[in-house]
């Protein structure tokens, strides 16, 4: 790295902070020689997981796409967005650090779901509604008596 203003090659890290979508990492440095600040951006090159769907089909995971499903479930329900921005960020680290390129949707479905039910039985249940397919009120009932 080098410095903008004189050009000396060592500095050292003042902050890191990483971007929401966890794509890149900003750093705060400070040049050895010249002490003046200046910000650093890393890409973090990303391994392209995808999602094996239930018919067999493969598309690429989409932090996106699991935000709104996770959003929609805990509408009018006491989670904040700092509890659901947490959520989306550990399951998605959780899912890039593993050894496979390739995840099942269902296994998505399931961490997710058992996530919520830890954070919030109503989110839980909206959530699973749409997972399991519930088809009528007894497949309500049957989920709220397991919880």
């Amino acid at each position: 790295m080098h410095c903008p203003y004189c050009g000396y090659t060592k500095s050292e890290v003042v902050e890191t902070r990483d971007n929401e979508e966890l794509d890149t990492i900003r750093r705060r440095r400070s040049c050895l020689k010249c002490e003046k600040r200046f910000t650093s951006y890393e890409r973090v090159e990303n391994v392209h997981l995808l999602v094996i769907k239930r018919d067999g089909r493969r598309e690429q995971y989409s932090i996106d796409k699991l935000r709104r499903g996770v959003l929609r479930s805990c509408e009018k329900t006491k989670v904040s967005a700092e509890q659901i921005d947490h959520l989306i960020g550990d399951l998605t680290r959780e899912f890039r650090s593993g050894d496979k390129a390739e995840i099942e949707s269902r296994y998505i479905g399931d961490i997710v779901a058992e996530r919520l039910k830890k954070l919030d039985k109503v989110a839980y249940i909206r959530f699973a509604s749409v997972f399991k397919r519930f088809v009528d009120a007894e497949d309500f009932e049957k989920e709220a008596k397991n919880l």
